[in-house]
């Protein structure tokens, strides 16, 4: 392997660049790409997919001390840009922590936002933000995901009740209210305490105060969930080899939850589901990360963004036509705007059904962005299976009653009885049943009755 570790990416300057992806992950090379053609992107890292197989070939600590320079450097090269400091009371800078495989893999880790905060430091970022709310509302957002994705607080399955929830929920009933947004300072501040001190019980550690060791256990926690059940069956599934191992992003840190002036949002170029050329996705104010699909807050249409803020919308609109003439394919991105100001922290080849598959392939080759040999190659046969999948008999449907409704991904029609979880699917069709598995939504837990089902 390449002595060289890591890649380093910002103000317009990557060492990586997006053919690279078997190095440095799909979401590496893409942010190391769009720094290259002057899209807004937080700085950051990446830490190869090399790395990842010599972690489990060597072992923890052997990769660790093989790291520790070039990554040392790397925060430094992020302190420089950032004009702040790692773990500084006065002037903190904090980072995400995300994996990136070359192939999209969903199922593996969770992303670790705000990390670098520690009860010094979440007082000195109030008092540079002059936002107390923002401060320990990153904070407790932190303690939860790092607990949650590191410390193995995360439950193992849909039906155990999540700790950090729980503590959540009950902090909210005591004063009878329903949403995060709502809680004040005092009970943010609380809910640190009380998160800290439910890890202490179930893992029998005090929380890592320290930055740097904050950050290791990240990255290792990366490495690790390569190998986790869900990681596995995923690979298995999709006939992706175990040792092109997933690399490490980190990225300095920008805020969705610094008001009504910031936001968060996922968007596609084009509709996943149809295939029109039209703008698609889903943002909301002052949020941050996971709050556009964890369905606590109903997030806005992305034309609402126009009304919201035009100047993001326009800016978003251009990188939108910038990134699909650049890639020549329809991009699935996440953005997050920071008191007015836009950054893109991710753009990918978007999925998308069969019907759009075919729509957008044709529509491409009609806009000179791909040749009409590329676009056959771009329809693949799971796509053209979808197509003929069996569907409800127009009449027919006119004539049924619908008892329930839902979000569909794929087109089709299927028959079977109604299971609640992945487990009961599997289960009843090891008993020869067809079922159809019903969820308020899904999750990568959910992959091995999502497998087995007729639909869902």
């Amino acid at each position: 392997m390449s002595e060289k570790r890591v890649y380093t990416f910002g103000n317009g300057v990557a060492e990586g660049k997006a053919d690279m992806r078997n190095l440095l992950g799909g979401k590496g090379a893409n942010l190391a790409e769009m720094n290259l053609i002057g899209v807004p992107v937080p700085p950051g890292f990446t830490i190869t997919t090399d790395v990842c197989n010599e972690y489990f070939e060597k072992g923890k600590e052997k990769v660790v001390s093989l790291l520790k320079g070039e990554v040392e450097k790397a925060v430094n090269h992020i302190e420089d840009l950032m004009n702040c400091k790692f773990g500084d009371v006065k002037n903190p800078l904090l980072v995400s922590v995300r994996s990136g495989a070359r192939a999209s893999m969903p199922g593996m880790m969770d992303t670790i936002l705000n990390l670098g905060l520690n009860d010094e430091v979440a007082k000195g970022l109030a008092e540079k933000s002059g936002n107390e709310r923002f401060a320990y509302d990153s904070y407790r957002r932190f303690v939860q995901m790092y607990g949650d994705v590191v410390l193995g607080m995360k439950p193992t399955n849909k039906e155990d009740i999540d700790p950090f929830e729980e503590i959540i929920q009950q902090v909210k009933a005591e004063r009878g209210i329903k949403l995060d947004n709502e809680m004040t300072v005092d009970e943010l501040k609380k809910l640190v305490v009380l998160f800290k001190q439910a890890i202490k019980k179930q893992t029998g550690k005090d929380f890592p105060t320290d930055p740097m060791e904050q950050l290791w256990g990240a990255i290792c926690a990366v490495f690790d969930s390569w190998m986790n059940e869900r990681a596995i069956l995923y690979r298995k599934m999709e006939g992706i080899p175990a040792e092109w191992g997933t690399a490490v992003n980190v990225q300095a840190m920008v805020f969705g939850n610094m008001g009504e002036n910031s936001g968060t949002g996922v968007c596609f170029s084009r509709s996943p589901s149809t295939g029109e050329n039209k703008f698609f996705g889903e943002y909301l104010m002052n949020a941050q990360g996971e709050d556009v699909v964890a369905g606590i807050r109903t997030p806005q249409e992305i034309s609402q963004l126009k009304k919201d803020n035009p100047k993001v919308y326009d800016e978003l609109i251009k990188i939108r036509n910038n990134l699909e003439k650049h890639y020549h394919d329809m991009q699935d991105m996440e953005f997050t705007v920071q008191q007015g100001k836009l950054y893109m922290l991710q753009c990918r080849n978007g999925k998308r059904t069969g019907p759009a598959a075919v729509k957008m392939a044709v529509d491409m080759v009609g806009e000179k962005l791909i040749t009409k040999e590329e676009a056959i190659l771009r329809v693949d046969a799971d796509q053209i299976d979808q197509l003929l999948h069996p569907m409800i008999d127009k009449d027919a449907a006119k004539r049924a009653g619908v008892i329930a409704s839902g979000l569909n991904a794929s087109p089709g029609a299927a028959c079977g009885q109604i299971v609640y979880t992945a487990d009961e699917a599997d289960s009843w069709v090891q008993k020869g049943h067809k079922v159809i598995l019903v969820r308020k939504d899904t999750s990568p837990e959910d992959i091995t009755g999502m497998v087995v089902s007729e639909g869902i």
